[in-house]
């Protein structure tokens, strides 16, 4: 069964900006057509963490867009969030499936077609593919795929490919003309003056 899988993904920052918490930068991301929030965090208490992420999940609930926890399947669980998304070294996607249950969203990351089948055999309900562009966002990604293997692995993959890494309203185009499903985001929003605005751009350049 394929699930409704959102085509704006903002993956919420307070690493690279401290001007905006998370929860605001959801609230500004909502308003600016985003229908999908990631709850990206890679450190602090767990016990805040999930007190941000059902705060998240309420706003999300109230504007009828998805609400996806990145890589802690704990704070996905204790926030009743839609889903969870993991990379290849996160929580393994058929123990994640496991425990939320069919009817939840699982992502996978992949940054290479075997990377994107894996994702496909173990279960993902979309496969988030990058860094398409260069980023700065993520200092653990890997070498630039680049718009043409972007293309292989949508031929290759039969689920939503979703476009993260250096994506912006200006490539937004070139990327869905490639086949890509939708496009996900960290710093093309929670970097910008007006992260309202800046989504919106991305919501119009869809």
């Amino acid at each position: 069964m394929m699930k409704q899988v959102g085509r704006l993904h903002l993956l919420t920052d307070t690493v690279l900006q401290a001007r905006f918490s998370h929860v605001e930068l959801t609230e500004l991301a909502i308003a600016g057509g985003a229908d999908t929030i990631q709850f990206r965090q890679k450190s602090g208490s767990t016990r805040e963490m999930i007190e941000v992420a059902r705060k998240m999940k309420k706003l999300c609930e109230e504007s009828d867009v998805k609400f996806i926890v990145n890589d802690r399947i704990d704070v996905a669980i204790a926030a009743a969030a839609d889903g969870v998304h993991l990379g290849q070294d996160d929580f393994p996607i058929p123990l994640a499936r496991k425990l939320l249950g069919e009817g939840r969203i699982i992502g996978g990351s992949a940054a290479t077609i075997a990377e994107a089948r894996k994702c496909l055999s173990e279960g993902a309900d979309y496969v988030g593919f990058g860094p398409v562009y260069p980023t700065t966002s993520k200092d653990d990604a890997g070498p630039v795929s680049g718009i043409d293997i972007l293309k292989q692995v949508v031929e290759a993959i039969p689920l939503p490919i979703i476009a993260i890494g250096g994506v912006s309203a200006e490539n937004t185009p070139e990327v869905i003309r490639a086949g890509a499903h939708g496009i996900a985001v960290i710093s093309a929003v929670c970097c910008q003056e007006d992260p309202e605005r800046a989504t919106r751009e991305l919501y119009r350049a869809l």
